[in-house]
């Protein structure tokens, strides 16, 4: 009797953003490792979206399986543009993510609606403002120790929030005005987190790129490092993505 091939579980990929590092992802790959999945967190290096895109695409290339990419943050820029030239992804999940469109870059959508009072008064520079000079694209940008927290990390205890402050990677300007390639959320399923309290990132703007891309939404109360204070939430989409994505891409919505 014949029996049919398992589909091959698919890797999942995450990519941390902006003002931190791969740590940031310990809770919900613990919880996905749990579910059985296989999980990896290669360091997005915050230099520029091409050289970034570049160093994910070849880490999905080496990885023998299905990849569900999932980004938080600027890392949803990164793993828009890794999709489209890797050739094993088969499913997207953004957290708060910026999942960018054609020519369009990471400050595009933060113009576009409300600015967030806090950003600007924690940055260490404007990036709007140092924009305008093209000699400053590999300025890099921090959030400042005293306005992390609450910026960032809102909803975690301060002992945490002082760890991620002291352990803060800076992003440079260029990736916030580096514009996106044709995005892969065109022809992939997506997934999205809506972090609600996020004084980061408009949740409007989250919303808007969410529908966009005809996303699967999540909306949770939780502020820009809703990766670490609802693990189990963003964990759950992701799995949820893997699972529906198992032994190839799955048909977009638009498609379906």
């Amino acid at each position: 009797m014949r029996t049919t091939p398992r589909a091959a579980p698919a890797v999942v990929v995450l990519v941390h953003g902006a003002f931190t590092d791969a740590s940031v992802w310990t809770e919900v790959a613990a919880v996905l490792t749990a579910r059985g999945l296989d999980v990896r967190t290669p360091a997005n290096p915050l230099r520029g979206l091409a050289p970034d895109t570049a160093h994910l695409a070849d880490v999905v290339r080496r990885t023998a399986a299905p990849v569900v990419l999932v980004g938080h943050g600027y890392g949803g820029a990164v793993v828009t543009q890794a999709a489209a030239g890797a050739g094993r992804a088969v499913a997207l999940c953004y957290v708060a993510g910026f999942g960018l469109d054609t020519g369009e870059c990471v400050l595009d959508v933060t113009g576009r609606f409300p600015a967030m009072p806090l950003l600007g008064s924690s940055l260490t520079a404007d990036p709007a403002a140092l924009a305008r000079t093209p000699a400053a694209r590999g300025r890099e940008l921090y959030l400042r120790a005293e306005r992390f927290g609450p910026a960032y990390a809102a909803d975690l205890p301060d002992p945490l929030r002082r760890t991620l402050s002291g352990r803060q990677r800076p992003i440079t300007l260029g990736a916030l005005t580096d514009t996106s390639g044709p995005p892969a959320w065109a022809g992939l399923p997506a997934w999205y987190a809506i972090a609600g309290a996020d004084r980061l990132v408009n949740p409007t703007a989250q919303r808007f790129m969410a529908q966009r891309m005809a996303a699967t939404e999540r909306v949770l109360d939780g502020s820009h490092a809703v990766v670490l204070s609802q693990p189990d939430a963003v964990a759950a989409m992701i799995a949820e993505a893997a699972a529906r994505s198992a032994g190839g891409a799955a048909a977009h919505p638009r498609h379906r």
